[in-house]
């Protein structure tokens, strides 16, 4: 990366990057298989200071409970010119109490894949990094400004 392209990254505050982890519901979540990485989607809702998202029983639920994992977030706006990203990391943990589920239930973190998604899992963050950055022009990599994939958050 050249001096002039780090110049126009913007780092964000946790408190910007909980703002931005907060406008949407679905993030990659990474975690490491077999000794290597997998990327998995999920949706998630913020709850208490942590990511709370539900799985069945599978490689996502047995690696987030053996080692760290990361979720990342990211998005584009074409009124600014800018894109963003958000990277969590930290432990899992496993809650069962009924009272908590309901509360996060409230907050309506409803599976969006059918099947049972029974265990609900709560990514307790030990950091959260974000950046900001001016795009190339979108004529450059053949996105039009006018698609609307590309306005959705500011």
């Amino acid at each position: 990366m050249n001096h002039e392209a780090a110049d126009h990254i913007e780092r964000l505050s946790p408190d910007e990057c909980w703002d931005l982890l907060g406008r949407t519901s679905v993030g990659r979540l990474a975690v490491i298989v077999d000794h290597h990485p997998e990327i998995f989607p999920v949706n998630y809702v913020l709850d208490q200071g942590s990511i709370v998202f539900r799985t069945g029983v599978g490689t996502k639920f047995w690696a987030t409970m053996t080692d760290p994992c990361a979720l990342e977030i990211d998005g584009y706006s074409a009124s600014s010119g800018k894109a963003w990203s958000v990277v969590v990391r930290g432990q899992t943990r496993l809650f069962l109490d009924q009272h908590e589920r309901a509360a996060v239930d409230a907050l309506n973190l409803d599976p969006w894949q059918p099947g049972s998604k029974s265990h609900y899992l709560r990514l307790d963050l030990d950091t959260v990094t974000g950046r900001r950055f001016k795009t190339t022009r979108p004529d450059i990599w053949n996105t039009p400004v006018t698609d609307p994939r590309t306005d959705i958050f500011h």
